[in-house]
């Protein structure tokens, strides 16, 4: 809009000519104050606009947001209710196996055991989802915690897992954080639990808990020499329900690292990871440094 104005200011020279030199300058003057008001209306109409879409913007994340806690709260009934029915089955299948095995033959009993094992999984299953759902809805209480110490505390709790393997297990002396000690004992659970699990077919298995910092940041990280996965599928890695590995190489529901990356980004940190196929993996997460 400046410039065509300017370009039409030489236009004028044939009105100088007519008007003379003080009711021209009165005429540029007139023409300067409609630019103005020109631009000004423009950048009202631009100021509208942009109020307008960060009002719907707002609204958007307002019904995202409430439609979020409605799926959570809806996944968190289901699943508490589906726990009932799923306990009557395994009750019952086993009851039958218990009390009536004489009456039935070889293929009866390996059905009734098959309707058991896929029981534990939905149970499983179900749990998982349930503490998905709390690793969003719970209350953080946040506090001075001791990794290092928390780290060692997790491995402790796999002792019947780990009793009869030799895992050399190693924690670095690691910096305290502030964060929430449920939510990062969960966290901890969740990431040597995955590497106990995928280290089982390992030699030599060994799993490292470590750090490194930023200006900003603590990067803790988990790092196993197990199965590894590979890195074109990375975008899988943390997605709900997603699994790298078949469920007759490696147990599993497919939402730890859902629930991991949910809780790391409570707390304001990220969650990322790098592996390979045979050599193992690392998962990383960020927790901001108190000042």
């Amino acid at each position: 809009m400046i410039s065509g104005f300017l370009i039409a200011i030489p236009s004028l020279d044939p009105i100088y000519n007519i008007l003379g030199r003080g009711d021209y300058f009165i005429l540029l003057l007139l023409l300067l104050v409609i630019l103005m008001v020109a631009l000004l209306t423009e950048r009202v109409e631009k100021v509208r606009t942009l109020n307008k879409l960060n009002q719907e913007l707002k609204t958007e994340a307002m019904k995202l947001e409430d439609a979020n806690n409605e799926l959570e709260a809806f996944a968190y009934s289901v699943s508490h209710d589906l726990r009932v029915p799923l306990r009557a089955i395994d009750g019952f299948s086993r009851i039958v196996i218990e009390d009536y095995e004489k009456e039935l033959d070889e293929e009866g009993v390996r059905l009734l055991n098959v309707i058991r094992d896929n029981t534990k999984k939905m149970g499983q299953l179900i749990d998982d989802i349930l503490l998905l759902s709390r690793a969003g809805r719970q209350e953080m209480n946040n506090s001075k915690l001791d990794m290092t110490s928390l780290a060692k505390n997790v491995y402790n709790e796999f002792q019947q897992d780990v009793s009869s393997r030799n895992i050399d297990f190693v924690v670095e002396d690691m910096p305290p954080v502030d964060a929430d000690r449920a939510l990062m004992t969960q966290v901890l659970t969740n990431l040597i639990g995955n590497a106990i699990k995928f280290t089982k077919k390992t030699e030599n298995p060994r799993i490292e808990l470590g750090y490194t910092e930023d200006e900003a940041n603590y990067i803790y990280h988990v790092k196993d020499n197990g199965a590894g996965f590979n890195m074109k599928y990375y975008d899988k890695l943390f997605g709900l329900f997603q699994r790298l590995h078949s469920q007759e190489e490696f147990e599993g529901t497919g939402v730890g690292l859902s629930i991991v990356q949910r809780i790391i980004s409570r707390h304001n940190g990220r969650v990322w990871g790098e592996g390979e196929v045979g050599k193992g993996a690392t998962i990383y997460f960020s927790l901001p440094k108190t000042k």
